[in-house]
C-alpha cells in the first residue's frame, strides 16, 4: 500500500484521530498535574491535609474551566471570522 492509499483509508484516519485525541488528553492531564502540584503541594507526606486537598480540587476545576473556555473560543473564532468576510 502506498502512502496515499494509507491516508485515504477512513478507518485508518479515524484511528489516527482517536489516538491523537488520546495523546492530547494525556498531555493535558500531565500539564494539569504539574501545575497543580507546584501550586498546592508544600511538603509531600503520607497524607494530604484538607487545605492541600481543597487547593488541588480548586486548581483542577479552574484548569478544566479555563481549557473549556479556550476550546469554546477557538470553535467560535472561525464562525465569527466568516461573518466579517
Amino acid at each position: 500500500m502506498d502512502a496515499q492509499g494509507a491516508t485515504a483509508d477512513p478507518q485508518l484516519q479515524q484511528f489516527i484521530e482517536l489516538e491523537s485525541q488520546k495523546q492530547r488528553f494525556q498531555q493535558l492531564v500531565h500539564q494539569m498535574t504539574e501545575v497543580c502540584w507546584e501550586k498546592c503541594m508544600d511538603k509531600p507526606g503520607p497524607k494530604m491535609d484538607s487545605r492541600t486537598e481543597m487547593c488541588f480540587s480548586n486548581c483542577v476545576e479552574r484548569f478544566i474551566d479555563t481549557s473549556q473556555f479556550i476550546l469554546n473560543r477557538l470553535e467560535q473564532a472561525p464562525k465569527s471570522r466568516g461573518a466579517f468576510d
